[in-house]
């Protein structure tokens, strides 16, 4: 008997932006582990190729790229737009148009691979998966142009959900902190990751294969969910207010 925890994609075709490294490999993991054929497109490959997962070169803020990659496949079942980041940069320490390359890769690209790939996703009655962050639903100091351009997206996808229904599922994967191979560029060395991590309400950041359980979910075992957003970041963050006052404190 297979594992009726996890649904399966046996057949399906999976595409997974920015799927060589990171959330993003966890996410293709997933997806192969759920017995779907899954694509990662990236400008570069990976550095150690991740079993069952084909890698296509792509630069998503290239259109006539995007159009051209979406169209050579075959079929499509599930897109996840995982592709984004951007540096710690305050607002004034840089002009608008560094800012706005942020914006590109965090919201118009994945706005272009979605309408490149909806033809795609119509004919099989498939599902996207926007890969979201808390940074866009709360302050987002030092990633400014990454939190509102993640904001966007949610706001993107639940417009989608509703102009591409009923064929087409649109939700969104609010994403916490996440423990990755690149965790130190954010958070310092391990005894600052391990303070951060106590910051989070079950005690630890997640795992790539978190998300990717997640995006399974919402990309097979979630018929009737769409427009959604999921939250996946341990239970928030503690309210900072609690830990300065003196009230109610337990002795």
């Amino acid at each position: 008997m297979g594992d009726l925890r996890r649904p399966r994609l046996s057949g399906r075709t999976v595409v997974v932006t920015g799927g060589t490294r990171g959330v993003g490999a966890g996410i293709a993991k997933a997806f192969v582990e759920a017995g779907a054929r899954v694509v990662a497109c990236a400008r570069r490959p990976p550095e150690v190729p991740a079993e069952g997962v084909e890698f296509a070169p792509l630069d998503l803020r290239d259109p006539p790229a995007v159009r051209a990659f979406f169209d050579a496949l075959p079929r499509l079942d599930v897109l996840v737009n995982n592709a984004g980041g951007g540096p710690y940069r305050r607002l004034a320490d840089a002009d608008a148009e560094r800012h706005a390359r942020v914006l590109e890769l965090n919201l118009v690209a994945p706005l272009t691979a979605s309408l490149a790939a909806y033809e795609h996703l119509r004919r099989a009655g498939g599902a996207v998966v926007m890969i979201g962050s808390v940074s866009g639903s709360r302050p987002s100091p030092g990633s400014a142009a990454y939190g509102a351009a993640k904001a966007g997206l949610e706001n993107l996808a639940r417009s989608m959900a509703v102009e591409w229904a009923p064929e087409v599922r649109v939700n969104t994967l609010v994403v916490g902190m996440v423990r990755t191979e690149l965790a130190h560029l954010h958070y310092g060395g391990e005894d600052a990751v391990e303070a951060v991590s106590r910051t989070v309400p079950l005690g630890r950041l997640a795992t790539p294969a978190d998300v990717g359980e997640a995006a399974v979910f919402l990309a097979s075992g979630a018929a009737y969910i769409s427009g959604a957003s999921l939250l996946v970041h341990g239970g928030g963050e503690r309210p900072a207010f609690l830990d300065a006052a003196t009230a109610n404190k337990e002795t």
